[in-house]
């Protein structure tokens, strides 16, 4: 089970080893992660997953991302970061060069689930959106830490210059579908779904 704060610490398995990769990710993208390493029989990638929450403190990822490469590089026979920008404005991309780590491309992973280049060329300013993770946590990570739970008025100055929230799914799954379009309800906001599935992530981990 992955906790609900999205953090694993490990998928289990023995680490090092010829030819054997580890994963350093953000614990929202640990389903997806470990779903597509089944799915594909990428038994040669460990997992081992940041905190979610650090992405309300994107200050906080570089240092996090450098920490656990250090950790654990003469474990492995290479890392891969499995973050994008996130919000570091750079950091974390300059930080992975330096310390010779590939890492996901893209701004973000809305990005990279939709696939950067279409992402790129539909220019959407007033979409909020949300993966399979962020609709299971919106009430962790959206609804309580903007404090809309206690003062519901902040949803216009949140969410005023918004028109529409996109739920960008993962997976096929109706009772998802239903929580995000409440979730679109409670923002006040039109509901469009997209089934994006795994977008470049699946590429960029096929790669490796």
């Amino acid at each position: 089970m992955i906790p609900a704060d999205g953090q694993l610490t490990e998928t289990g398995m023995a680490p090092g080893g010829r030819g054997r990769i580890l994963l350093i990710a953000c614990g929202a993208l640990a389903r997806e992660i470990l779903d597509l390493r089944a799915a594909n029989g990428w038994s040669h990638l460990d997992l081992t997953c940041l905190p979610a929450k650090l992405h309300l403190y994107p200050e906080k990822i570089t240092e996090a991302v450098t920490e656990a490469v250090e950790r654990h590089r003469a474990n492995y026979d290479g890392i891969f970061v499995v973050y994008a920008d996130c919000g570091t404005g750079g950091l974390l991309e300059q930080r992975c060069r330096d310390l010779g780590v590939e890492m996901v491309a893209g701004p973000h992973c809305y990005s990279f689930f939709e696939g950067n280049a279409a992402f790129a060329e539909r220019e959407e300013f007033t979409a909020f959106y949300l993966t399979d993770f962020l609709v299971r946590q919106f009430d962790a990570f959206v609804w309580k830490p903007m404090g809309l739970d206690r003062h519901p008025e902040l949803r216009d100055m949140y969410f005023g210059n918004y028109e529409k929230l996109v739920y960008q799914a993962q997976t096929d799954d109706p009772a998802l579908d239903a929580k995000a379009r409440d979730c679109a309800a409670r923002l006040g906001l039109a509901y469009e779904r997209r089934l994006t599935g795994y977008g470049d992530l699946a590429v960029a981990l096929g790669r490796i």
